[in-house]
C-alpha cells in the first residue's frame, strides 16, 4: 500500500527518534531541505508537523535564533500519552474497564518498583500535601492520581507510566462524581491516606510482596465502595 506524504513525513520523524539519529531539543531540517530529502509537497509536509506538533512531540516557532525553526520537544512517550487521553475521552468507558486497567499496571508497577527511586521520595512529599485538613475531593482526587503515577515511574517501564499518566484524569473524573455520592468522604479519605502511606512504605522498605497486596487492597476496595 502506497503510503501518503503526510504519513511518509510521519513514519521518517517517528524512524530518527526511535534510532536515537533525532534527539529532545534537536532541530529538524528547513522546510524546503526535508521535503526535497523525503520527496513530498511543502503543503504535505507542513499537514504532517501540524499533526507532530499536536501530539506535542514537535514545537514550531518563527523568527531567527536557536529557539526558532522546528525542534523535537517532546519523547514518542509523550505523544502516546495524549493519543490515549484522546482515545479515553471518545470511548464509552465504565467504571469497571478503568478498575481492571489500574489492576493491570499498578500490580505490575508495584513488583518492579525501585525501592531508591526519586520518584518515591516525591510520592511522599504528594501524600504530605494530601494531609491538609478538610481538602475537598475535587482537589484529594487529583492528587490521589498523581500519586499512582508517582508511583508507576519508580517502576522504570516508561510505557507502564505513560500508560498511567494518561488514564490520570480518566481516573479522577470516574472517581469524583462516585466520591461525592458517599456518605462520609471524610472517613473514605481518611482510610485512603493511609492506605498510600502502607503502600508506599512497602515499596520503600523493598518489600515488594506488601506493596503488591496493599495496592490491590486498596483499588479493589476503593472499586467495591464507589461501585454500589
Amino acid at each position: 500500500m502506497t503510503m501518503k506524504a503526510h504519513e511518509v513525513v510521519m513514519a521518517w520523524v517517528t524512524e530518527q527518534l526511535r534510532s536515537g539519529r533525532l534527539h529532545i531539543g534537536d532541530h529538524l531540517p528547513g522546510e524546503r531541505a526535508l521535503a526535497e530529502t523525503l520527496q513530498v509537497s511543502r503543503s504535505s509536509l507542513r499537514e504532517a508537523l501540524r499533526v507532530l506538533e499536536a501530539l506535542g512531540t514537535i514545537r514550531t516557532a518563527t523568527g531567527s535564533g536557536p529557539r526558532s525553526g522546528t525542534v523535537i520537544t517532546a519523547a514518542p512517550e509523550q505523544a502516546l500519552a495524549l493519543a490515549l487521553n484522546l482515545q479515553l475521552a471518545t470511548s464509552q468507558l465504565e467504571h469497571h474497564h478503568v478498575f481492571e486497567m489500574r489492576l493491570l499496571l499498578e500490580r505490575w508497577a508495584a513488583e518492579h518498583s525501585d525501592p531508591d527511586h526519586p520518584e518515591l521520595a516525591q510520592a511522599g512529599r504528594l501524600l504530605d500535601r494530601m494531609e491538609e485538613p478538610a481538602l475537598p475531593v475535587e482537589e484529594f482526587l487529583p492528587l490521589d492520581a498523581e500519586f499512582h503515577v508517582l508511583l508507576a515511574r519508580a517502576a522504570g517501564n516508561p510505557l507502564i507510566s505513560t500508560l498511567m499518566d494518561a488514564m490520570r484524569t480518566a481516573i479522577a473524573d470516574h472517581t469524583l462524581d462516585r466520591a461525592r455520592a458517599l456518605p462520609d468522604w471524610e472517613a473514605t479519605s481518611r482510610r485512603l491516606r493511609a492506605e498510600h502511606r502502607g503502600i508506599l512504605a512497602a515499596l520503600q522498605a523493598g518489600d515488594r510482596e506488601a506493596a503488591v497486596e496493599r495496592m490491590l487492597a486498596h483499588i479493589r476496595g476503593y472499586y467495591l465502595e464507589t461501585a454500589r
